[in-house]
């Protein structure tokens, strides 16, 4: 369904109103959404399953309930737990939304899930960036790191990613990193790192 466009869309933008106040608008945000993880998986149509795996397996509330207003706007939600959803379920394409997920909500934890029969396992970094060379006259090679590119080993690719993200300065050093194995067909997830990250002092 389509409708007219408005005049303009900033009308929508949080940081276009008159009275915006950053501070003001995180704490309304961490209010709004009691977010403490999120979770990097595959756009595998057969993966979705893999939240309410992880939800299950940490204690979260996921889908949750949406929260509307007196206006019957939607201003908040119950989850706990939010999506990112990127090829193969590499985090080198969720850096950025840990980094604002931080800032906007404050997290907790992160957990990356690689599935079986995944179709990242079904090409390798060479084969990939010959294709594009031969197929789009591109050249990929330099694009991406190449360990990102595909997996070929579910438990160094998952120390891979979960190791870039400890890495990252935007991912806060006490955030829990978790990397799993979810099981396409049984749903079985299994804990395959478990990083606790650095103690907050009180």
């Amino acid at each position: 369904m389509t409708s007219s466009i408005p005049e303009t869309f900033d009308a929508f933008a949080f940081s276009k109103q008159p009275d915006f106040h950053e501070p003001s608008v995180r704490q309304a945000f961490r209010k709004a959404v009691p977010l403490k993880t999120l979770v990097v998986y595959c756009y595998d149509p057969r993966a979705t399953g893999i939240p309410e795996a992880v939800a299950r397996a940490l204690g979260e509330v996921h889908p949750g309930e949406v929260i509307t207003g007196e206006r019957g706007n939607k201003i908040a939600s119950t989850t706990t737990l939010f999506e990112v959803v990127v090829a193969g379920g590499r985090a080198v394409d969720a850096l950025r939304s840990v980094t604002v997920a931080q800032h906007l909500f404050g997290i907790t934890n992160v957990a990356v899930v690689h599935h079986t029969h995944c179709g990242a396992t079904s090409f390798t970094a060479d084969g990939i960036i010959d294709a594009y060379r031969d197929e789009q006259g591109a050249d990929i090679s330099s694009l991406y790191e190449r360990e990102s590119l595909c997996i070929s080993d579910y438990i160094e690719s998952l120390k891979h990613d979960t190791g870039l993200l400890r890495a990252s300065p935007g991912t806060p050093k006490h955030v829990h990193i978790y990397g799993f194995v979810y099981n396409i067909d049984t749903g079985e997830l299994s804990l395959v790192i478990d990083d606790p990250g650095v103690q907050q002092s009180e």
